[in-house]
This record gives C-alpha cells, sequence and structure tokens, in this order.
C-alpha cells in the first residue's frame, strides 16, 4: 500500500493548459517592439533524423526546423556567428514555439538591445503523442540525437557558424527545459552554455494523476483498456487530444517495448497497480534523480541560468535543481521571476535568454 501511494503521488505534471486558452502563447505578454530593431531572415527547412529512422510509432524521419539568421548575416559574408537551439514545450511544435516566444520579433528587439548577433534555431521534437521528451526510444526515435548531433551537424554544415562548443548554446521551455537539462548534462562537448526555463518533468512520475488513490487507480485501469483496445499509435493519439496524450508520450519516450506491438510501449500500470519495473524505468530518466551522475559534464560548461514563474507549479523542483548544483559547486543563476507557466516567457526569451548567450557564448573562433 505504501508503494502504491508513493506511485500515484508522482504525476505527469506536465502543466497543462485548458483547451480553451491553447495553444500557450495566447497567455504570453509580448514585449514592445524595440525601435530601430533590424530584421532577421526566416528559413524553413527540414533536416533529416538519422537517429529517428526506424522508429517504431512511424513519427516523421525528416523533421521541421526553423532558423532565424541575424541582420548582418547576408551583408557579411566572411563572419561567422555562435548558435542558440531553442526547445519547445510538449503539445507545441517549432511553428507554434514561435509564436509563443514571438520570434522573430524577440530576437530582433535583443539584437537591437545590445544583445550580440548570433543564429537561433528551433528543431521540431513533437511526436504523434504530441511530445518525445527530447528522450532516446526506439518507439519515438532518439530525440536526444538528433538535437545534439543531426540538428548540429547540419547547421553547422549548411550555415557560417563558429564550430566550437563554446559557440553553442542549448535553451528549452517545459518539456523543452526537461530537454535542455537532459541533453545538457549529458552532452557538454557539443554545448557551452545552458539555459533551462521551467522545466516539466525533473521529478520521477508515472500515471494517476491527482486525487485519492481510489480515483487514480481507475484513471490508471480505464488508460490500460484504451491502450489494449488501440489498433496503433495512430489510433490511441485520435482518441488523447491535447495532454490527455501526455501519459502515453512518457511511455513511449521511457519504457519503450519493441516485444509489444502495436504501440510498443508498457504502461506502468497493470490492473491499476504499479509495476515496479516499469516504475523504475519513469524514474531513471527524471533529472533530480541522475544529476548526480553528471556534475562532472556540469562543470564544463561556461555559464548556466534556469528561471520559472512564481505562480509556476513547476518551481519546486527547478528550485530542487538549483539547490543541488550549488551544493556541488556548480555555478548556476536562478530567478523566479513574477508570473505563471506561460506568461512572461516572450519576455524572458528576448530579455533574458539571448543576453545570456550574449554573454557567455564565445563569438570568436580562438575560444575553448
Amino acid at each position: 500500500m505504501k508503494m502504491m501511494k508513493l506511485f500515484f503521488a508522482c504525476t505527469i505534471t506536465i502543466t497543462i493548459i485548458p483547451a480553451s486558452q491553447a495553444p500557450a502563447q495566447v497567455l504570453t505578454n509580448v514585449p514592445d517592439v524595440v525601435p530601430g530593431a533590424k530584421p532577421v531572415t526566416v528559413e524553413h527547412i527540414k533536416i533529416h533524423g538519422t537517429a529517428l529512422e526506424g522508429n517504431l510509432e512511424g513519427d516523421a524521419v525528416d523533421r521541421d526546423v526553423i532558423v532565424f539568421l541575424p541582420p548582418t548575416y547576408e551583408k557579411d559574408k566572411k563572419r561567422r556567428y555562435p548558435v542558440v537551439y531553442a526547445l519547445h514545450g510538449y503539445s507545441i511544435g517549432a511553428e507554434q514555439w514561435t509564436h509563443e516566444i514571438h520570434v522573430p520579433q524577440t530576437i530582433e528587439g535583443a539584437f537591437a538591445q545590445g544583445s550580440k548577433e548570433m543564429i537561433v534555431v528551433l528543431p521540431d521534437s513533437k511526436t504523434i503523442y504530441n511530445g518525445s521528451m527530447y528522450s532516446s526510444s526506439v518507439a519515438t526515435g532518439d530525440f536526444e540525437k538528433f538535437v545534439y548531433d543531426d540538428v548540429v551537424a547540419y547547421i553547422d554544415a549548411h550555415y557560417r557558424t563558429i564550430l566550437n562548443r563554446a559557440s553553442r548554446g542549448l535553451v528549452g521551455h517545459s518539456m523543452g527545459g526537461y530537454g535542455a537539462s537532459r541533453i545538457g548534462m549529458k552532452h557538454p562537448d557539443v554545448f557551452g552554455a545552458l539555459y533551462i526555463m521551467s522545466p516539466c518533468c525533473m521529478s520521477p512520475m508515472a500515471g494517476g494523476g491527482p486525487g485519492p488513490a481510489d480515483q487514480m487507480k481507475e484513471r490508471a485501469i480505464a488508460s490500460e483498456k484504451k491502450v489494449a483496445a488501440a489498433k496503433s499509435p495512430a489510433d490511441l493519439a485520435a482518441q488523447s487530444p491535447g495532454f490527455a496524450s501526455a501519459q502515453y508520450a512518457t511511455a513511449a519516450a521511457w519504457a519503450p517495448n519493441p516485444k509489444n506491438p502495436p504501440l510498443y510501449f508498457d504502461l506502468p500500470t497493470k490492473d491499476g497497480v504499479p509495476q515496479p519495473e516499469i516504475v523504475a524505468k519513469f524514474t531513471a530518466n527524471a533529472p533530480l534523480v541522475f544529476v548526480d551522475q553528471y556534475i562532472g559534464n556540469l562543470r564544463q560548461y561556461r555559464a548556466i541560468a534556469m528561471d520559472v514563474g512564481d505562480q509556476d507549479g513547476l518551481r519546486v523542483d527547478a528550485g530542487k535543481l538549483h539547490n543541488i548544483l550549488d551544493s556541488y559547486g556548480v555555478t548556476n543563476s536562478f530567478e523566479v521571476y513574477p508570473g505563471t507557466h506561460v506568461s512572461a516567457v516572450s519576455d524572458r526569451f528576448q530579455n533574458h535568454v539571448l543576453p545570456f548567450f550574449s554573454k557567455n557564448l564565445c563569438f570568436t573562433a580562438e575560444c575553448k
């Protein structure tokens, strides 16, 4: 009984936005246009995800990616630029992410206010269940490697970038904040500065949702029945619009099972009862669980920043991550600002995220 209570206390905490308010950018406060801001160039491209080939869900292997080139890019043909890779949250893709953070306006505003010019890249990692969790799975494909390898290699090969980890930044919001923390902890050889915005999924989590244990058990059983009846990933996704797919996104990302067609994942319950082996897989993907393994990697960053709104339930776990880094003496900044999960994200992107990378990325080829 104690184990069941602990399990059901670990709920899927990707922030849920009411359908009437989706997509999230509806709640975003937009910074004023900065007078005299020069336009950036926007390019919509496709990048082939070698790391995504053969994924069992049938998710797209050729992914949409949006690239923002600074105002001087076409004028100064010999100049090379740092790159910031920005990861979107759950239920939205790269295109919706542009509206949530109001780019290119906020990028242009940051440059106009003194941030050094850089390339900004938004890769799309939305899957059939609305989010890859930026994880490595035979069900969804290896979206972790897609970001740090496929996307970075393509951008370096096709644009005038500075080929140096010290000149690459990684940032993400919500599920993207989870992705930035997960990928950032593992790959300081690729990125030199890290910014984590309102990260979800820091603590161990598995299904059930909020409420009394008996209600959580009923919901778990209902979910099991839905999964058992589904004929394909597309069928299950159609029955689970929006955030209703979150439990399946996490199961596909963290508990894949190539021997369990047609969905190729395992749920963390059976007959409403937690299954320890599957619950352990979810737990193993929680950054607050595995961060201690990567302290040496985190020390390699030129700078690490994290922020979260004071009205955002995710602030508690974000604070825990900050405290862990502090306990190890890993230099990092942490700010709790006035706002909800999404209300200030465009302001943060213009007035905090890009200035952070302007200060902490390398803008010459000689940096280490």
